[in-house]
């Protein structure tokens, strides 16, 4: 047995958290050793409760540290410490950052620039647009994508992200057995495929409310800023701001309409200092993110969004009427593929019903 292994061991013991796990670790110096500690020695250690230690001594075999690991493998999940070179940069600095974490996909050293979109699970079309927009802006500049994969503005950040061709992260507040929510499970593979979903929580872990908060925090440090889309007055998206506001980082709030419900919390961070938003330049100005903006050639674009891009290019300015007459389409149908274009961020449409290419 190694000390990851070990580590993963005492880190699945019931009642064991990262302050329990520091307090051990500065006691005995290594997993290993409160392993092979005498149960006199442990019930000694002030401030650990009783239970927690007859947690570890009944736990204390490797028949049950087998289980753990080969669960793990099973799914697919590796383990990162603290000091492994794929553990996040921007996580290791702030207070409290977990000592281990669950991973699927790949952390890349571009990661480190990275912006994390979160909001209302019950968005309005507006919201939802917004944080598509917002992520297909962000990847196309190079910066990888940051959220829960919760309903709402969560899916859309990271769906705009992979859409656009860029990287996204997911972090959740289960185990990486477990997808929630259960609806997203095709997303969850796509984000795997380019990017990585992550929890603290280990296999088997299943989604309680009170491990959201502390999801939160790592939402925020992983990355250099955080934009709230929409937010009611007691949504989680306002704890993410709130941890994001001690760990130094940057909170960026989109304006919303002053009778909606899921607007009063972005519209009072805003009142309150955060920096409200309407492109993403104000975010990239803020942060100093050195960016290369993506041509639209790595854009995916279907047979039919080529052809309509392809005429706006090649005649632009071309009012909507024209185009439709230069395609024999309905104006149904050529609306919402201008619509699909226009969340991609490549056609503008200007005063006039006018179409240019971005």
């Amino acid at each position: 047995m190694n000390e990851k292994e070990y580590m993963i061991w005492l880190h699945n013991i019931q009642g064991i958290g990262n302050k329990t796990l520091e307090n051990l670790l500065k006691i005995f110096g290594s997993a290993e050793n409160i392993f092979k500690a005498p149960a006199e020695k442990l019930s000694k250690i002030r401030g650990i409760n009783e239970h927690v230690i007859h947690n570890i001594v009944k736990n204390r075999n490797f028949f049950y540290m087998n289980q753990l690991t080969n669960k793990i493998k099973k799914n697919n999940i590796e383990v990162m410490g603290r000091e492994d070179g794929e553990y996040p940069e921007n996580l290791k600095n702030i207070y409290d950052p977990p000592y281990l974490l669950y991973r699927k996909g790949d952390i890349l050293k571009e990661d480190i620039n990275s912006v994390a979109i979160v909001g209302a699970r019950k968005a309005s079309a507006y919201g939802k647009y917004v944080a598509y927009k917002l992520a297909g802006e962000l990847v196309n500049r190079g910066i990888t994508v940051v959220s829960g994969m919760a309903y709402g503005v969560d899916t859309m950040a990271h769906k705009g992200a992979l859409e656009n061709g860029g990287r996204t992260i997911a972090v959740l507040g289960c185990g990486l057995d477990n997808c929630y929510p259960k609806s997203n499970y095709r997303l969850m593979l796509e984000i795997e495929k380019n990017g990585a979903v992550l929890s603290e929580y280990s296999v088997e872990t299943k989604p309680f409310p009170g491990n959201f908060p502390a999801r939160n925090r790592i939402i925020s440090g992983i990355s250099k800023g955080v934009i709230i889309v929409e937010a009611s007055m007691h949504s989680g998206s306002l704890i993410t701001a709130e941890c994001a506001l001690e760990q130094g980082r940057e909170v960026f709030a989109v304006p919303g309409n002053i009778n909606s419900s899921l607007s009063r919390g972005t519209n009072k961070l805003i009142k309150e200092g955060a920096k409200l938003i309407t492109d993403i330049e104000d975010v990239l100005e803020e942060l100093y993110i050195e960016t290369n903006q993506k041509g639209n050639e790595n854009i995916p674009l279907s047979d039919v969004e080529a052809k309509v891009y392809g005429v706006i290019s090649e005649k632009q300015p071309i009012h909507i009427d024209l185009l439709t007459k230069e395609l024999s389409w309905e104006v149904n149908q050529l609306s919402s593929i201008i619509t699909i274009l226009q969340i991609k961020g490549l056609v503008e449409q200007l005063p006039g019903n006018l179409l240019i290419i971005k």
